[in-house]
Formats: structure tokens, C-alpha cells, sequence
């Protein structure tokens, strides 16, 4: 009854505040907190962050949750309700802003230290209007607006924070993210024949529809691009790495000396989510440019050991190397061409040269994309977005390259006053 007797929210010049923040405290029981705008840490989104860690999430996706459930507490911070008094209606209007509000334009540090409210257009370069797609990819570049895919998120993770404290007595009975109309028992897939596959079941009611993406790959002659606008045998040594094994991009920089074994061609990652150690075959040209990175490394004064880390950064003071950097490497590499791929493009790449093989079992390439059922897997059969339009494209050339049919005519006309009529020889 409270929800619909509550005023209305204007939410038409409403501005998220910074208030508040995710701290990382480097502390491994506790590896995320999230702080209020007084400085106190928030007990109940610590107490959930724990159950978290019991379930072995990785501290990856403890930020990852963190992160929308600042989003959410600052909307209540603004409108100063308390988190467990929180009604549907202050989830409706959460979701309804996501919907229309832009996302906050953060500002480089190296800019706000010099009082720069707004990132300068680098010189020299045509920057894409968001939302547009890349002409060399076809991926589009991030828009103003929060993504379909962002908002799910943030709606699952919230309405789990709820259930946890639901179920614990901490927190409010009602959730103020409820479950679709149509699961009124709470559970999914309820009533599944077993000899049936599991079809799609909404299931937050305020969870927007996600579309399903398909996988890009960089085609071999743009990677080949890519490969050669590259400047350090590091860098190559990593993208030869990732497109040949597979792994994600954060297994492979988890790695260490030891992991890599030129012998048996194998470098051994720590798999995310089991976190268990798994070795995997890698292209013996990826060897050849790990031992050139390696021998400059030593010698340049990086440290040497089985204990210490693969992957280290260029410039003292040696670091190893992070995924931000990582990633900042493989975006200058793709300046001149244009293009916009990214480090999990490299690992769809891999999927696909495996998968279209032939004579590789697919169970095998599940077994090296550690993917838990084979359905996953199998998307990677099918031709890819750039094979596709490549094929059509030919096959409108063949329909252009033939001869233009004629016309029979029609009942009661000689043929061989046609030819006359059109000069053709009889």
C-alpha cells in the first residue's frame, strides 16, 4: 500500500552524485568494500561480500558486483532512503533512470590534477560518435546510454543482494526487485520435461531483454595487421599467446615462469571460476617470441625465477603487467588501422580457428576453452559475422556475372519476326 501511495519522483534533471566509493583494500578476506559518503564501510554489502567469497567468486567478480551495487546505494543516498526500507517503487525509478539517464564521463587523473573537467580530443584523431559502428570491425563504440547488458546485470546483482538478506532476516520480506509474473513459484524451470533443453525464462520483472551477440573474430589478414603494427616482442609473444591457446586474457597474465613449458609447447593458466591449473598447447611460433621477450627482460634487469611472474611491464619500475595495460597496448596497435577489437576478440578468434577445423574434435576445444557444456562451444561452428557477409557478397557477383535471361514470347508471335525486329541473326 506504501508503494502506491508514494509521491512521484521527478527524475527529469536528476544527476547521480560520486558519493561514496569502492575501495580495494589488498587485504585477501576482504578484497572489496564499499564505503558510505561519511567513510564508514557499508556492514551489509560487506557481510554479503563475504558470503560471495565462501562461494569461491573470485575477487574480479566481488568487483564487478560492488560496482552496481554503488550505483544503487548512491540512488538511495541521493533520495536519502535507507537501504533496507526501500520500497518497488524506488526500484522502478532506479530502473527507469538507467533507461533514459546518460552514463557519468569519468575524467582521467592526469587531467583533474590540472583542473580539466572534460578529457581534450587527441590531436589528429576523428573520434566515432558513440554508438557508431567501428567501419573496420562493425562493432559499435560505446553510447551515452547504460547497455541492455549493464542494466541486467545490475538488476541481477541487486535483487540477489536482497534475497541474501531476505533469507538471512537482515533485510526487508518484500524484495524491491521482484521475479517476472509469470514465476510465481520462484524457482526456474519449475516444471521441465528432462528429456526437453532448458528455454529461455525471464526472470527479474525489471530486467530488460539482452540480445544475444555474436562472437566477432579478427580475420587472419587484419590480425596479421595488427601483428605487425605491434613494436615490442612482448606484445607479440602475448597476442601469439592468446590467439593460440585460447585462454582468457587475465588466466594468461596470472601465469608465471614456470608455467610456460617450450618443450611439451604448453603454458599453463589458472582457470577462472574452478581457479584450478590447466595446461594449455600453444603455436611454437608463440615460443619463439616469449624466449626473445624473455632474454631482453633478464637482461634489462626484470626478474628472473619460476616463483616470479610471466608478464612484466616495459619501463621500470618493473610491475607485472595488468589487464588495463594489456589492453591499452592492443588499442595503440590498432590506431592506423582504425579498428576497435578487443582482448576477448582474440580469445573468439582462437575458438574459431579451432572449431572450423575439421579434423579437431569440438570436444577438444571445450576442453580447451574450459567451457562447461558443449552448446557453448558449438556457436563457434557456425560461420562467423565476416564469413557470412563475405559469402553473400559473392553470391550477388555470380547472380550479376550471368547472362540476362530473356523473355519467351508470348502465344501467337513468330520468334523469327522477333530477330527481325531486333536485328538478330537467325
Amino acid at each position: 500500500m506504501a508503494d502506491r501511495e508514494a509521491p512521484p519522483r521527478d527524475l527529469t534533471r536528476f544527476v547521480l552524485p560520486e558519493i561514496g566509493f569502492l575501495e580495494e583494500t589488498g587485504n585477501p578476506y576482504e578484497p572489496y568494500r564499499l564505503v558510505d559518503p561519511a567513510g564508514v564501510v557499508v556492514e551489509p554489502v560487506a557481510v554479503w561480500f563475504s558470503e560471495l567469497q565462501a562461494q569461491a567468486k573470485p575477487a574480479s567478480t566481488v568487483r564487478s558486483y560492488g560496482m552496481d551495487l554503488l550505483r544503487w546505494f548512491r540512488f538511495l543516498w541521493a533520495f536519502e532512503v535507507p537501504w533496507e526500507r526501500a520500497s518497488r517503487v524506488d526500484a522502478r525509478d532506479f530502473v527507469r533512470w538507467m533507461q533514459v539517464a546518460d552514463k557519468p564521463v569519468r575524467v582521467h587523473w592526469r587531467y583533474t590534477a590540472k583542473g580539466i573537467t572534460a578529457a581534450p580530443n587527441p590531436i589528429g584523431r576523428t573520434m566515432l560518435a558513440p554508438g557508431t559502428p567501428n567501419p573496420v570491425t562493425g562493432k559499435p563504440t560505446p553510447g551515452v546510454k547504460y547497455a541492455a547488458s549493464t542494466r541486467a546485470h545490475a538488476e541481477t546483482v541487486v535483487r540477489c543482494f536482497y534475497d541474501f538478506h531476505a533469507e538471512e532476516g537482515t533485510g526487508p520480506l518484500l524484495n524491491p526487485f521482484p521475479l517476472d509474473r509469470s514465476r510465481r513459484d520462484g524457482r526456474a524451470h519449475a516444471h521441465r520435461n528432462p528429456r526437453e533443453p532448458f528455454a529461455a525464462e525471464r526472470q527479474g520483472r525489471y530486467r530488460p531483454r539482452v540480445a544475444r551477440r555474436v562472437p566477432r573474430r579478427i580475420p587472419d589478414a587484419l590480425f596479421d595487421a595488427v601483428f605487425a603494427a605491434l613494436k615490442y616482442d612482448r606484445d607479440r609473444a602475448l597476442l601469439s599467446s592468446w590467439v593460440s591457446t585460447g585462454a582468457r586474457a587475465e588466466e594468461l597474465l596470472s601465469s608465471g615462469q614456470r608455467d610456460a613449458d617450450p618443450g611439451q609447447q604448453l603454458i599453463t593458466v589458472e582457470r577462472k571460476g574452478t581457479r584450478e591449473r590447466q595446461p594449455l598447447p600453444a603455436a611454437a611460433d608463440t615460443f619463439v617470441w616469449l624466449r626473445l621477450y624473455q632474454e631482453d627482460a633478464w637482461r634489462a634487469g626484470v626478474p628472473r625465477g619460476g616463483s616470479w611472474p610471466l608478464w612484466w611491464t616495459l619501463r621500470r619500475p618493473w610491475r607485472p603487467l595488468k589487464y588495463h595495460a594489456a589492453r591499452a597496448m592492443l588499442m595503440r596497435a590498432q590506431t592506423l588501422l582504425g579498428s576497435n577489437w578487443t582482448l576477448h576478440d582474440l580469445r573468439h578468434t582462437a575458438a574459431y580457428r579451432m572449431a572450423r577445423d575439421p579434423e579437431l574434435p569440438l570436444t577438444h576445444v571445450q576442453w580447451v576453452l574450459n567451457h562447461a557444456h558443449l552448446s557453448t562451444t558449438q556457436i563457434y561452428v557456425a560461420a562467423g559475422l565476416e564469413e557470412i557477409v563475405e559469402e553473400l557478397l559473392a553470391h550477388h557477383a555470380r547472380r550479376a556475372a550471368r547472362p540476362a535471361r530473356q523473355a519467351p514470347p508470348a502465344a501467337g508471335y513468330n520468334p523469327a519476326s522477333l530477330d527481325v525486329l531486333f536485328g538478330r541473326p537467325s
